[in-house]
């Protein structure tokens, strides 16, 4: 980290321990709210640890509500970040549903793209990619939905604690060379643990850029 990074990273840091407040969820966009702030996306196959990353991030407890049944939360959820507000969060609904019926896929396909494309103020996607397993086709479709949308994401890997040092270094390098294939992807990958805060410094200072763009 220079020294210009670790001074983003504390500031990230200052502001994600301040204010974040939970704002609204949309099961339509009809319902999102204008769009008056900066605003970051998080995304990710079902128990890929979305909301458990959301709250390490922001230092809560459960903020990000955290679901035992995969694919249950189809809203788009806002939360602010800042006192007054200077950006928002959104978690998006978990994809890769198997056992879904088909209208609640596609009503989460609809949703999703038309989200991507129309949202002017969406600076930057995170793509949550589970260690332990790598990327996987539905990663694979989002992420070419993101392509074709023009928005620029970033793939972070989570629940890095739960494998191996020379496993991890494996699947990031797989992921890596796979994401230098997606025009809207970021090269670098972020590995991330909620539950042993690794990587989290550094992905609160990329947010934190990304939203100053």
């Amino acid at each position: 980290m220079t020294d210009e990074d670790k001074a983003l990273a504390e500031e990230a840091r200052r502001l994600f321990s301040g204010r974040v407040d939970f704002l609204l969820s949309a099961p339509q966009l009809k319902f999102i709210p204008d769009p008056d702030f900066p605003e970051v996306a998080f995304c990710g196959r079902s128990n890929v640890g979305k909301s458990s990353l959301i709250n390490a991030l922001t230092g809560r407890k459960a903020i990000a509500r955290t679901s035992v049944t995969p694919g249950r939360t189809q809203e788009l959820n806002f939360f602010e970040v800042g006192e007054p507000t200077q950006f928002r969060l959104v978690d998006m609904p978990g994809y890769g549903f198997a056992k879904a019926p088909v209208k609640v896929v596609e009503k989460w396909r609809n949703l999703v793209k038309t989200f991507l494309r129309g949202r002017v103020p969406l600076k930057r996607t995170m793509v949550l990619v589970d260690s332990r397993h790598g990327l996987k086709d539905s990663d694979r479709d989002m992420m070419q939905m993101l392509d074709e949308a023009a928005v620029g994401y970033r793939v972070v890997l989570t629940k890095a604690d739960k494998i191996k040092a020379s496993e991890l270094e494996r699947v990031t390098a797989k992921v890596a060379e796979e994401a230098r294939k997606h025009a809207a992807a970021f090269p670098h990958i972020h590995v991330t643990s909620s539950e042993k805060g690794m990587g989290l410094d550094e992905l609160r200072a990329a947010l934190l850029r990304d939203v100053r763009i």
